[in-house]
């Protein structure tokens, strides 16, 4: 892995100019202006404040854009990681957050070495759709208290909405204010702007003033130091046999989110830069700044699609681009520390909401109703809820478990069809009629534990036969389960004294029969390579 990561970087830096330098520069402060208003939401969103997030997102810049799998990818606090983290920071407080950072950067190392890349190819796309509009639900509802400035209990919806009819939803219209005013700079502004300033920046940067300028008094960002190390950071004491037993499933749960969210974001990345992330390398970094975030005050990350895309877009040539974010951001925590500190709540809360309702693949999820895919419907909708009701990895297995149910239920439908031997059929002679002694089978499908029991039965309900020819040219694969069920058919035939014989083996089927013996059962007189000559075999007495 090393070697290619060596290698890698020959290719990426060969020819590199003074140009190329300021376009990486540009680009690299283009992002940062993305990264710095989301970076704070997150990190607040996460149960943590907003220096967490802004230091994970320096530090990730360093470490992961350094040593990742790309020239491209952008990495850092992230939606996706919201969704776990905001409920494991009401459990177990700050401290159960940076020990299960690191814990899921131990997971992620496990899974580069263990080249669990390719995992996420596996994943049909309206589950990886269900769980991202999951996920936007989630960060949404997270963001109620401080949009509407009321307070709630509990870390699930259920239990939120719960806790308001205990402690009532008394609307504060400061940070509604706020919120709105934020998402409303989002929603018009110019495209052609963002390329300079972008609208989370401009929501964030709006409402700031106004929170300085006018009498309000609503819940603010807070102090921000002016250090790469928070006050609250990772420390040995942390750890206890307990709280670490308590942990790991939350922890594998953030590493599996952080390996899909990375991988999907390298695969939407590659595409618009014609690159392919080298997926175990970026893993394998991913692992490595998600065990120094901690160290430092972070929350867990991950690489972020739309700041990957800004990179991208922005003309970013190489990874350079992530350090210089970094720099940018480093800059922005030392020089203007005092005036984030100023920024209301509700306006981050504003710009997360907006972010919840762009997660979603809308044209995706448009198409499929609209279209009437029922399959990924279901997995969109099952998923979906699964997100929302248990927690991510669970949403995950259950989508893949469902997508694979349908697949069965899908591949069980076998095509049959039964025909008389007619002059259609005989080459070498002309028959003047039908043979209804000779039963001509032609079957088309899997064959496989799920569709066996079809074809079975259909063939012991023929009647009147003595020789049954079974076509299988339509049949691409058979499973061991199919085969056992055939030997069985062929000696229960065999003993009524009728005859199974076989034609038109695709590759695979021929080499299971191979492979099982069958063919020997049979006999490879009574194997052929179509029905004509099947047929012509057979003494037929009309």
């Amino acid at each position: 892995m090393f070697a290619q990561y060596v290698q890698d970087l020959r290719q990426e830096f060969a020819g590199y100019s003074s140009k190329t330098l300021k376009k990486d520069l540009l680009s690299g402060i283009n992002v940062a202006a993305v990264a710095l208003p989301l970076s704070l939401a997150f990190g607040v969103a996460s149960g943590a404040d907003a220096a967490a997030g802004l230091v994970t997102a320096i530090f990730a810049g360093l470490i992961i854009g350094v040593l990742g799998g790309s020239s491209f990818s952008i990495s850092g606090p992230t939606g996706a990681m919201v969704a776990i983290l905001l409920p494991l920071s009401a459990k177990y407080g700050v401290e159960g957050v940076l020990i299960t950072g690191i814990l899921s950067g131990v997971f992620l190392i496990i899974a580069s070495l263990l080249k669990a890349g390719k995992i996420v190819s596996i994943i049909p796309s309206a589950v990886i759709t269900g769980f991202t509009s999951g996920i936007a639900v989630l960060i949404a509802f997270g963001q109620i208290d401080n949009f509407f400035g009321t307070s709630s209990r509990g870390s699930t919806i259920i239990q939120k909405i719960s806790s308001y009819s205990q402690l009532g939803f008394t609307i504060q219209w400061q940070p509604v204010f706020f919120g709105l005013l934020a998402m409303l700079v989002m929603i018009i502004w110019p495209k052609n702007w963002g390329k300079v300033v972008p609208a989370s920046l401009a929501g964030i940067i709006l409402a700031l003033i106004v929170n300085i300028l006018g009498p309000f008094s609503v819940h603010e960002v807070g102090k921000i130091p002016r250090s790469l190390i928070l006050p609250t950071r990772f420390s040995f004491n942390m750890l206890t046999l307990e709280m670490l037993k308590s942990l790991v499933v939350p922890a594998i749960s953030i590493a599996a989110l952080g390996m899909i969210t990375t991988l999907l974001s390298g695969a939407a990345g590659g595409k618009l830069k014609k690159e392919r992330m080298n997926a175990d390398q970026e893993l394998f970094a991913q692992g490595i700044g998600n065990i120094v975030f901690p160290l430092f005050g972070g929350v867990p990350g991950c690489s972020a699609v739309a700041r990957s895309i800004v990179a991208i877009k922005s003309g970013g040539q190489t990874r350079l681009v992530s350090v210089f974010h970094s720099v940018t951001l480093i800059a922005s925590l030392f020089l203007l520390g005092s005036m984030i500190s100023r920024i209301p709540l509700a306006a981050l809360a504003g710009v997360l909401l907006v972010t919840a309702w762009r997660m979603n693949a809308w044209e995706s999820i448009i198409d499929s109703y609209r279209k009437r895919y029922k399959t990924s419907m279901a997995q969109f909708l099952v998923t979906l809820l699964a997100t929302i009701i248990f927690n991510l990895t669970s949403a995950i297995i259950i989508g893949i478990a469902l997508s694979m149910i349908l697949f069965v239920i899908r591949s069980a439908a076998l095509e049959i069809t039964i025909a008389n031997i007619d002059s259609r059929h005989e080459r070498g002679r002309n028959l003047s009629k039908e043979i209804t002694s000779v039963k001509l089978v032609y079957v088309t499908g899997q064959l496989f534990f799920g569709s066996q029991d079809r074809l079975v039965t259909t063939i012991e309900e023929i009647e009147g036969a003595t020789t049954i020819i079974l076509s299988v040219r339509g049949v691409p694969s058979i499973d061991h389960s199919a085969m056992i069920a055939l030997e069985e058919l062929h000696e229960q035939l065999e003993q009524k004294g009728i005859k199974l014989i076989f034609c038109g083996l695709q590759p695979q089927v021929a080499r299971q029969f191979t492979r099982a013996g069958f063919d020997k059962v049979v006999g490879i007189d009574d194997i052929f390579n179509n029905a004509v000559e099947a047929i012509d075999s057979i003494d037929i007495v009309e």
